[in-house]
């Protein structure tokens, strides 16, 4: 940590004499057994921190004068009123606009009109890969002098539904065609990491796994074209309730993303839009949904995130609503205006803790990237299904964890309120979908901790 000079009348306390100090509080118990646990990453937790710990390794900087924005997503069914909804949002502290587009008829200029796109910032979705509509987008955006995030991902649609857009070559070829697009205000390709979180892979594997997915494009675009320097990526992360390893995970994300990037000659820094994880989102208790929200979107803005967007507390099993989108809105607000979060990106930087975590993850996670590219790379991985069964294997370790209440879900698995009822509040079906289809790949299912349980409690209803 930074000396200021506060603590100078205190006497300086060695590692060693902290142990010693705690040895005698134990009153003969096991250090290790009492107070040391091991993560879901396999990192061994201490129950102290101090400046020894950070004499033998490097540290991580944000790039300076960061800052975050608060967002908000729209579902482009109808441009009209997608327009008059994010003009609304705008005028209530939202700073960022995410949309997604679900087909290639979309009129961006109907969906844009009146947007002082100078001073937000905008990310798209899309649910086709199709050339004309995307450009014609990016030449709009270019006019208007707009910084905005496609995030077109053919390896992220893979991983979801196991199949390409189109088939292999027309994906490479189309992305190809739209990387040529991009400029240093608009970046194209994005690396949905969300999905790794959702379905249960550990941090380690989360960092690994976006790495892998990220090197993908940049091989294919080095030996494909001419990349400049600028070549941004936008990162989409779902951020869970292990407050201080998610802020270590973003930092070290984004510090791996710099490593990888050199090695091409590539000199920016990426772009990190964070969510929160579904993964631990309840039906019954659903108003701790909010508090479990708010802790995550903490660790996004210390942990560096560019952009915030809240998951509404009902997300899980109501349509889109206003006061849901309200609530979740105005946790960001609350955190950036009256919590002072505007200012809280570098206040990770220096804390012991978090930067011996940042660095082990980092360490593990890129130990275990070049594992994957030794092996083949990430595309042959997932079709060996070998990335797949690595992410179902930490899933089970967590939900086991979770059955036997060693992950403590509350109103979920400790204190239920027996007199809760959802059966009528249901607008969304909130379990895993199955349905039989032929796939290239084994797709990667998001599932929630709570579904098994949530499931029985319904029927008995």
């Amino acid at each position: 940590m930074s000396d200021t000079g506060l603590f100078s009348e205190f006497p300086e306390v060695s590692t060693k004499q902290w142990k010693q100090k705690i040895q005698v509080d134990l009153k003969g118990a096991d250090y290790n057994n009492t107070l040391v646990w091991e993560s879901l990453e396999g990192i061994n937790v201490k129950p102290f921190y101090n400046q020894d710990d950070l004499k033998s390794i490097p540290t991580f900087s944000l790039p300076k004068n960061h800052d975050w924005s608060v967002a908000q997503v729209i579902y482009v069914g109808d441009e009209k009123k997608s327009n008059t909804k994010a003009l609304t949002i705008l005028e209530k502290g939202v700073e960022s606009l995410i949309f997604t587009i679900p087909n290639e008829t979309t009129d961006f200029e109907v969906l844009l009109s009146n947007l002082d796109m100078e001073k937000i910032e905008l990310y798209f979705y899309f649910e086709f890969l199709s050339l004309e509509p995307i450009k014609k987008l990016v030449g709009l955006l270019s006019d208007k002098k707009a910084k905005a995030h496609l995030n077109i991902d053919i390896i992220g649609h893979l991983t979801k539904v196991g199949n390409w857009y189109h088939n292999l070559e027309k994906d490479h070829k189309l992305l190809t065609d739209l990387v040529s697009l991009g400029t240093s205000d608009i970046s194209i390709v994005g690396v949905d990491a969300s999905r790794y979180q959702n379905a249960g892979a550990n941090m380690v594997q989360q960092l690994a796994y976006s790495l892998a997915h990220a090197n993908e494009y940049l091989n294919h675009i080095v030996t494909s074209s001419t990349v400049e320097k600028s070549f941004p990526v936008t990162f989409k992360v779902a951020v869970g309730s292990n407050y201080f390893f998610e802020i270590a995970k973003i930092r070290a994300l984004r510090w791996l993303w710099k490593s990888l990037a050199s090695a091409y000659g590539i000199e920016n820094e990426c772009n990190i839009l964070a969510i929160p994880s579904k993964r631990n989102k309840t039906l019954y208790d659903y108003n701790v949904n909010i508090l479990r929200t708010t802790s995550e979107c903490m660790s996004a803005v210390l942990g560096g995130a560019d952009a915030a967007c809240n998951l509404a507390y009902d997300a899980i099993y109501h349509k889109d609503n206003e006061f849901g989108e309200r609530i979740a809105r105005n946790q960001l607000l609350l955190l950036k205006e009256e919590g002072y979060f505007s200012e809280a990106s570098q206040m990770a930087e220096g804390a012991y803790y978090i930067e011996s975590l940042t660095n082990q993850l980092a360490e593990k996670a890129l130990s275990l990237f070049k594992q994957i590219e030794k092996t083949g790379g990430f595309l042959d991985a997932l079709k060996k299904g070998t990335i797949q069964q690595k992410i179902k294997e930490s899933a089970e370790k967590e939900q086991h964890l979770f059955d036997e209440g060693k992950i403590v879900s509350l109103g979920t698995n400790k204190y239920q309120n027996p007199q809760d009822r959802m059966k009528e509040n249901l607008e969304l079906y909130p379990f895993v979908k199955t349905k039989a289809r032929k796939t290239i790949i084994e797709p990667i299912i998001e599932k929630r901790l709570a579904e098994a349980s949530e499931q029985k409690r319904l029927n008995d209803e």
